[in-house]
Parts: C-alpha cells; sequence; structure tokens
C-alpha cells in the first residue's frame, strides 16, 4: 500500500498566494488569530492524511458494521479515523474544541470558533467499495468556514481550502489551484448529484429544468469538490444533511469562487445555535447558475 501520508503532504507557500499572513510562531488559528496561515492548512492535512491512512487499512480488510440509533452504518474505519483526528488536533490546535460526527455535542459548544469534523462520509460507498467516500475537517468561525480539507483516499484526491489561501487539489503529489468554472446562462449545465440518496426528487427537479442538462451520479462530499474543481456546474441538495457533512467542503466550493446557499439565497451557516441538519442548499460555481435555478428552486415546498 502507498504511503498515504507522504502522499498527502504538500504545501502551500506557492509564490501565487497572495494572503498576508502572521508572522512568528504565535500567528495562526492556533493562537489567538482568526487567519489562516499555510502552515494551519499544512497541519490539517497531514491528520486528514493519517486518518485517510488507517481508512483504507480498514478498507482493504473484513470490515464489521454496527448501526447507530438513526440506522445509519458505523464501521471501524469511521471509529479510528475519528479517534486519529481527535487526537491530532488536540496535539496541533489544543485550544480549539472539536465536534465531529462520532464525537462530541454540537449543543455543548461554548465557542464560536470550532472544528466540525466528518472523520468518514460516505459510509455507504466505503461499503460498497465504490472509492467515493472522503474524511471530512473543517474550522468554523462565527458560523462561517475558514479552512476545510477533504481527502478521498481511495481515490488519491486531497481537497485544501482557506479563506484568503485559495482551494487546492493534490493528487501523487502535484497540487493545482481551484477554479469553478464559468457559465453563461444559456449552454447545458453538468449537474453532479447523490448516488445513493433522494434520487426521485432530484429527478422530478431536473424535469422542469429551462435548459438542458447531464448529470454525474458521485458520493460523499466529493459532489462540492467536482463543483470546486470545474467539473461540474451545480450540486442540488434537496435531501437532508448534517453539519458536519457539508462544512469543510463548502469552504473548498467558497474558496475556488463558488458559493452553498439555502432556498433562499442565504450561505449555509454553522453552530450550537442551528439545527444539526441543514437545510436544502445547492453548491454552484458561476452566479449565472444560481440566477437560472434558484428562482425555481424557492418555490419548491420544503
Amino acid at each position: 500500500m502507498a504511503d498515504i501520508n507522504n502522499d498527502y503532504q504538500y504545501r502551500f507557500d506557492s509564490p501565487d498566494s497572495t494572503a498576508a499572513f502572521p508572522a512568528g510562531g504565535g500567528g495562526g488559528v492556533s493562537g489567538a488569530s482568526s487567519v489562516v496561515t499555510p502552515a494551519d492548512l499544512e497541519a490539517l492535512c497531514d491528520i486528514a492524511g493519517s486518518a485517510a491512512q488507517a481508512v483504507m487499512e480498514v478498507y482493504a480488510s473484513a470490515c464489521e458494521v454496527r448501526h447507530k440509533d438513526d440506522r445509519t452504518p458505523l464501521t471501524q474505519a469511521d471509529v479510528r479515523a475519528d479517534a486519529i483526528i481527535a487526537a491530532g488536533l488536540a496535539r496541533a490546535f489544543a485550544a480549539i474544541p472539536v465536534v465531529s460526527e462520532e464525537s462530541g455535542v454540537l449543543a455543548e459548544v461554548g465557542a464560536s470558533r470550532f472544528f466540525l469534523v466528518d472523520p468518514l462520509d460516505g459510509t455507504v460507498e466505503f461499503l460498497k467499495r465504490n472509492g467515493e467516500f472522503t474524511v471530512n475537517i473543517a474550522l468554523v468561525d462565527a458560523g462561517a468556514v475558514l479552512a476545510g480539507v477533504v481527502v478521498a483516499p481511495a481515490l488519491g484526491e486531497t481537497f485544501s481550502a482557506a479563506q484568503g489561501l485559495g482551494a487546492w487539489k493534490s493528487v501523487a503529489g502535484v497540487r493545482q489551484r481551484l477554479r469553478v468554472r464559468a457559465y453563461d446562462g444559456r449552454g447545458p449545465l453538468a449537474i453532479v448529484g447523490s448516488r445513493s440518496h433522494g434520487a426521485d426528487r432530484l429527478d422530478q427537479w431536473r424535469a422542469g429544468l429551462p435548459v438542458a442538462h447531464t448529470f454525474i451520479a458521485v458520493g460523499s462530499s466529493l459532489k462540492f469538490c467536482r463543483v470546486a474543481e470545474g467539473v461540474a456546474d451545480v450540486y442540488p441538495r434537496l435531501g437532508p444533511t448534517c453539519q458536519w457533512d457539508t462544512a469543510a467542503a463548502q469552504c473548498i466550493v467558497e474558496c475556488a469562487g463558488g458559493r452553498v446557499l439555502d432556498l433562499a439565497g442565504e450561505p449555509l451557516r454553522y453552530g450550537a445555535d442551528r439545527p444539526r441538519k441543514n437545510p436544502q442548499f445547492v453548491a454552484f460555481g458561476a452566479d449565472a447558475v444560481w440566477q437560472l435555478i434558484g428562482p425555481g428552486l424557492r418555490e419548491r415546498p420544503a
């Protein structure tokens, strides 16, 4: 097996990064600053990469499945990745609390700044062995996402982003800056949607679109990432998700120039003062996409 940690280590202090970062050892979110530095983002990628390695070790072996109270599946990969992320964040960012799908309680977060983690998004895809599952770490501050890392270990892809730094994709150690693709409001739309959830509602919405379109079925938070890298124009989510499902990947889209809005046109927000479940939303690249589809979505019943 390849050394996943080494595959996912890469640097963000490239000449095309124009953000100004705090100088000295006290800068970054591990100190008092709300600015995410290249070192902060590297640390998050390293932690996610370690968790990804543990996920792949379980993926390569027989996997016992249990079910949580909400009947969603839980594997040893979820548990091991969660423990690795919690330990890594505690070492690198000791002052910042952590909420995870598998540990921590959102309602008990007293700080406006916290990490929001989904150690294995797409457990169904993991069990289907189609490779479309991800490790997700987001840094939330005052409801908005400051930084996000999404690792798809079976595909060898790492997506990372931070406000002020931009969005990036790394494959086999080669790093590429991400930008959403342009759309003129008239041509065919490239739509990405869930492989496992909400097909009927999505099909009904697609049938009413005023333009031709193509559809790509993708699992987990990779749907956001396909918008961020310009493979798709839009990801409509007309079914349930939780805060930890979306936070990290929302940051990838936003830092690549896109947006993630609820059906009222407001950005998704995060924190203990908000419901655990997200509203329905749309992630898209060009504003022309929202201008085209937004009115019809706002008329849909919740």
